[in-house]
């Protein structure tokens, strides 16, 4: 049996030189115990660590070191063991990352979730009060993290923080930075912490002023603002009384809101400023291997708002969006059902062209939830400039992007959907699922229902007008 004691409980490096000597010497993970500083694991004598090999016996992908590196911060006693039995299972098979169905792949991916969710949280949630001492002003902030998150998140404090003097104090440990240098400190209590500063009144204040009640989701804002973190954020006290009176200030919005000021004239010179911006957009990797940004076109005032998935190959080229094949089916469609193109605007849920390269081909791979997600800001920003009074999404993905969740086609086909922009949505097809169809009969009769529901939209369209 190895004992392997671990300086902290976030000790990647002792972790990884240890796993790596015992992997390549090939002990079974069940021999091995792992533990975090003097933490008491057997009566008996560990067998000792086997030698450092002379050269690596075998490579991982880089893909499992970024696992590990966040999967390890998590509290999960177990989480050295399930890492050391991922890596032995690298080892024999050199496919495991691949294999999404994998439950200990599943497991430890989980871990890692949970941890970047925590760090999320951390740097959304720290608050720091302001303190005087003898070397002047000071920043404290108190956060009780999940997980053990809080050396790996010091860096994002240093550098947003780099000209403040502040402490972050947390029950495991506590983070100093003089402006210069960080040190480490014991962990703390939240009666360290002070309890707050003058400014904390002018934040609640300004928060009470911009509470929107009418986009009020009480279910949404607890699963991103649990109520843990409540006692840490001077604006979390007004929360309760907010949300007990926001169907009264709703109603009384609604009651004594003016007429809406027709539009100015200046929408086009918005519009370019924000397709400016999305042609340097780094909100996800994407951007790195695509010709460019491929944003929507159409009137700023059209009624109709079509959503695709993202560019294909020629539009990444083009710069356009649907001028490839699954955009002349769509065109045919549009013209068959008595739709015109030229009078709705017509983008995609992601903006860059995601492809795995097959020779000199580029083959399309869908986005991801991360990657939708990610895009969703300059999808917004299309909405709320152009103000459809209905919006069609084509395929699961733009579906995704339109509703902030996963749904399926075929349940959500055909049915009016009120989104919280006040257009209303519906959900179709994407033209690309009809070329991809085999069978001749099928495609027919899928491509005939296609344009049947477009020339429906078309009519509900005029409806609404």
């Amino acid at each position: 049996m190895h004992r392997i004691t671990l300086s902290t409980p976030d000790d990647f490096d002792g972790w990884r030189t240890a796993a790596r000597r015992l992997a390549v010497a090939g002990v079974d993970p069940a021999d091995v115990t792992w533990q975090v500083g003097d933490t008491p694991a057997d009566l008996f004598a560990p067998d000792p660590l086997p030698p450092e090999p002379l050269r690596a016996a075998f490579s991982v992908p880089r893909a499992f070191i970024d696992l590990a590196e966040k999967a390890i911060l998590h509290s999960d006693p177990e989480r050295f063991a399930l890492l050391y039995a991922l890596l032995v299972r690298l080892r024999d098979r050199p496919g495991t990352m691949e294999d999404k169905a994998d439950p200990l792949l599943r497991r430890v991916d989980a871990l890692a979730k949970a941890v970047r969710r925590d760090i999320h949280k951390m740097r959304a949630f720290v608050r720091f009060r302001e303190v005087e001492e003898d070397g002047g002003t000071r920043f404290v902030a108190w956060f009780e993290p999940d997980h053990h998150i809080v050396r790996a998140n010091a860096g994002f404090f240093f550098r947003r923080f780099a000209t403040m003097r502040w402490s972050i104090l947390t029950p495991e440990l506590s983070i100093h930075w003089d402006g210069e240098t960080v040190r480490e400190g014991p962990g703390a209590t939240r009666a360290d912490a002070p309890d707050g500063d003058p400014v904390e009144a002018l934040w609640k204040g300004y928060y009470a002023a911009i509470f929107n009640p009418a986009r009020l989701k009480t279910g949404a804002m607890l699963s991103e603002m649990p109520k843990k973190y409540w006692r840490n954020l001077p604006e979390a006290a007004l929360i309760p009384d907010l949300i007990a009176g926001a169907q009264a200030r709703e109603a009384a919005m609604i009651a004594t809101a003016p007429t809406p000021p027709k539009r100015q004239g200046n929408a086009a010179t918005v519009w370019a400023g924000i397709r400016d911006e999305a042609m340097a957009c780094t909100r996800c990797p994407l951007y790195k291997d695509a010709t460019q940004t491929v944003f929507g076109e159409g009137p700023l005032d059209a009624p109709l708002f079509f959503i695709g998935e993202q560019p294909g190959d020629q539009e990444d080229q083009a710069g356009r969006p649907f001028v490839g094949p699954a955009g002349q089916l769509f065109d045919q469609a549009l013209g068959e059902a008595g739709v015109d193109r030229s009078r709705a605007y017509v983008t995609n849920a992601v903006k860059h062209f995601k492809f795995v390269r097959q020779g000199k081909r580029r083959l399309h791979q869908s986005p991801d939830a991360g990657e939708i997600q990610a895009c969703r800001w300059w999808l917004g920003q299309e909405i709320d400039l152009v103000r459809p009074r209905l919006i069609v999404a084509l395929g699961a993905s733009a579906a995704r992007a339109m509703l902030g969740k996963a749904v399926t086609i075929s349940r959500t086909r055909g049915t009016a959907i009120p989104l919280e922009s006040g257009a209303e949505g519906w959900v179709t097809v994407h033209p690309s699922y009809l070329l991809r169809l085999p069978d001749e009969t099928k495609r027919a009769e899928e491509r005939a229902r296609f344009v049947e529901e477009l020339r429906s939209i078309g009519e509900r369209v005029k409806a609404l007008a």
